[in-house]
């Protein structure tokens, strides 16, 4: 009991936690092989295999649908194919999943904008 007090006491009232403050928790499983399956996918994309790409990122995300990559690869995929409505929606989910990151949500915007001069 005194170890539960004592971690509560650690953190002041009205104090905004941030993720920062939190220690980093291990990915489980499923997020561990949805990450390799993104990797995968990528390489895929170097290597302009786009049809075998798509299906190795939708089957990431069925696999754990919170890493944004997977969207952001899918929307790149499909935009090389030139099907820009499916592009745009895997951009917009991208998009959401990555906000709170500013390095892919800077991506994520470069990529929409590709999209949409795609459109002219």
């Amino acid at each position: 009991m005194c170890l539960i007090l004592s971690a509560c006491a650690a953190i002041s009232p009205g104090k905004t936690i941030e993720r920062r403050d939190l220690p980093e928790a291990k990915p489980g499983p499923r997020e561990l092989a949805s990450i390799q399956l993104t990797e995968q996918g990528q390489m895929l994309l170097e290597k302009d295999k786009i049809d075998e790409a798509i299906s190795v990122l939708e089957r990431a995300v069925s696999v754990y649908a919170y890493n944004g990559k997977n969207y952001y690869y899918l929307a790149e995929a499909w935009l090389r194919k030139g099907n820009l409505k499916q592009a745009r929606e895997w951009n917009r989910l991208a998009k959401m999943y990555l906000a709170g990151d500013q390095e892919w949500s800077q991506r994520v915007f470069d990529q929409r904008e590709r999209i949409r001069t795609r459109t002219r």
